[in-house]
Formats: C-alpha cells, structure tokens, sequence
C-alpha cells in the first residue's frame, strides 16, 4: 500500500509540476502578446500641448534618415519600438517624401501606415504683388521642397513653356495671385501644370468673351492689368485708369505709361522719369513703341484683370499722380490739362526735394 501511495504521490507532483510549467508559459506568453500589442498599437507620439507635429521626409531619403529625422522631431517616445513595427511592415524599403502630420496617441502603426501611405498634409502657398520670377521663385521655396533655382528654372524654360502656349516673358501673365492648397512635395514643373490649370479655370466663356469684345486675348489682358496694378495702389481707381490705356489704344496714341518706363529702367522705386529713361531702347518702352508692350511688366492681379475687362467708360486720355501723394491721380481729357496737372506734381516732388 505504501508503494502504492508513493507512485500515486509522484503522479501528483509531476502533474501540479506540469500545471505550473503550463501556467507560467501562460503567462510569459500573455506577457510578450501584450508586449506585442504595445509595440504595434500602443500610444507612441507625444505632442506638446497638444498640437499636431509635423514632420518633413525629403524625396528620396532613405529609412535610416527618416528615423533621424523623427527621433530629433522629440515626437516618437521609443524609436526602438517605431523601428521594430516599421521593419516588420515593409517600410524601410519604401519611404515616401512628404509633409506629415502626428498627432498625440498615434501608434507605431498608426505612423507606420501614414508614411507608408504617402498621406501628406497640404501647405497653403500664397503669392501676390509679385514682380519678377527671382521673386515668385524665392516664395515659392519658402513653402515647397523645391529651392528656389529649381523654380527659377522652370519659370524660365521656354521649351516647357512653349508646351502650353507661353514664354518667359509671357509667364507671370498666366499665374494668378492666390492662395493655393498644395502638397509640399509639388514640383516645379508640377507647379507650372498646377497654375495652367488655375489659368484656364479662371478663364471662363464669360472673361473670355469680354476679352473679345475689347480685341484683346487673355494675354492681352493680362499685360494691360499689369501696367494697371503699377499704375495705380487704389482699387477703386483701377477700371478708371484701365478705361483711359484702353482709350488711347483706341485712338492709336502711344500708352506712354511711366510703369513700363520704370520696368525697362529694372527699378519700379523711382518717383520721377527722366528723359534719359525714355530713351531707352526697348519693346516695352511704351513712349516709344505703340501698342500693348510684349508681356506683363509684373504679375497681375485679378482685380486688375478685371479693372480691364470691366473698364470704366470715359473720355480721359491724359493722367498725372496727384500732388497730395494720396496715390490718386488727376483725370485729363485734353494734353493743356494735362499739363496743367504734371506741373502740378513737379513742383510739389520739387518742395519734397524728390529728384528721382
């Protein structure tokens, strides 16, 4: 009986040993699933106060610079983990540039599946009351990936821009000053696709047809626009001023518009014109050659486009920056009154010791 006790013992005790075992792998597994789950699903991303990180992969960089990149961000906690998920995911082999937003409590997965996604965050890129392509281009990369010579360049292709019916001369007439909403990742060429787009958007049956009534082409439109928006600070003055240019084009008399003087001469800051400027040799040389110069003399603006397509009626030919420098001008219909009112300005640029 005794023998028997003992067998029956060892029975038991091997039987509790592999209950124990049993429960402690138990365990360590429900440990290392948790563990897993963590890695994966747990919060990961912590952001201060609760705003959205944002996190910027340049194009074509590879994984070991996008951990450096968000391990100097502060906005992953455990980047060992970050890598091990990432790893099993597939996304060292395939990061994509972009701008990205975090958000506080996302997941390893969570960021794995947003840059793998290529999901950006789109920037606004806004542009106005620009006057030459060095300084689009200079805005431009200020917002975008690209730097500015990249966008110079494209701004100044004329193969490229030949593709779509413009030139480098004739390119500030296409883009509209706006706000747009676009990925940060947007090339310079995709830039260019993007504003032609815009450009023929905009250009509907209606702007189109008013273009025609006045003999004008949206080209056309956009030159005169621009020699509108140097001309000229108030916008309520603009369809007045675009009505007298329009005029004088009617009547075949030289525009004579300082703007175009000041665009020949490179410098837009000078308060007087010289005789010396209007002997310049130049197709935009308006005091010398009849006609619309061209191209734009700057980026128009849309309600300097539609000062002209809405031009106010009138029988002005002549106009002179005001002598209380409100940036106004004094409206001329004949050449003696004209006179009267450039004399006028002259002599108060002269108390104001203004030279040039």
């Amino acid at each position: 009986m005794s023998l028997k006790r003992e067998r029956g013992r060892g029975r038991r005790t091997r039987g509790m040993v592999m209950l124990y075992s049993a429960m402690i792998l138990l365990v360590v597994a429900m440990l290392a699933g948790l563990r897993f789950y963590n890695f994966i699903f747990a919060s990961n991303v912590t952001i201060e106060s609760n705003r959205d990180g944002v996190i910027y992969i340049p194009t074509g960089a590879n994984f070991d610079e996008v951990l450096f990149l968000l391990e100097h961000s502060g906005y992953i906690e455990n980047m060992k983990s970050f890598q091990w998920v990432a790893d099993r995911k597939g996304y060292p082999s395939r990061p994509r540039g972009g701008r990205y937003t975090l958000r506080e409590g996302m997941s390893n997965n969570d960021v794995v599946n947003l840059l793998r996604s290529g999901r950006q965050t789109p920037v606004n890129v806004t542009f106005n009351n620009i006057r030459t392509h060095e300084e689009l281009a200079g805005q431009l990369s200020r917002r975008l990936e690209a730097d500015s010579l990249q966008f110079l360049n494209s701004l100044t292709n004329e193969d490229a821009l030949g593709e779509i019916g413009f030139a480098r001369h004739t390119v500030l007439g296409m883009i509209l000053p706006n706000t747009y909403e676009m990925f940060w990742t947007t090339t310079p060429e995709g830039f260019i696709t993007r504003m032609y787009r815009e450009y023929e958007r905009f250009w509907n049956e209606d702007r189109l047809q008013r273009a025609s009534n006045l003999g004008f082409t949206p080209l056309e439109v956009a030159t005169l626009a621009s020699i509108v928006d140097e001309e000229t600070i108030r916008e309520d003055e603009k369809s007045r001023v675009a009505g007298l240019y329009i005029n004088r084009l009617r009547r075949g008399m030289r525009l004579q518009a300082d703007p175009t003087i000041k665009f020949v001469i490179g410098d837009f800051t000078v308060n007087r014109i010289l005789n010396r400027d209007l002997e310049v040799d130049s197709p935009y040389n308006t005091y010398m050659y009849a006609g619309l110069p061209p191209g734009p003399i700057r980026m128009p603006s849309v309600t300097g486009i539609n000062a002209v397509l809405y031009y106010e009626e009138h029988n002005y030919l002549y106009m002179c920056a005001k002598d209380d420098f409100s940036g106004y001008h004094a409206f001329a219909r004949t050449l003696q009154e004209h006179n009267r009112n450039a004399a006028r300005y002259r002599r108060a640029l002269n108390e104001r010791r203004i030279f040039r």
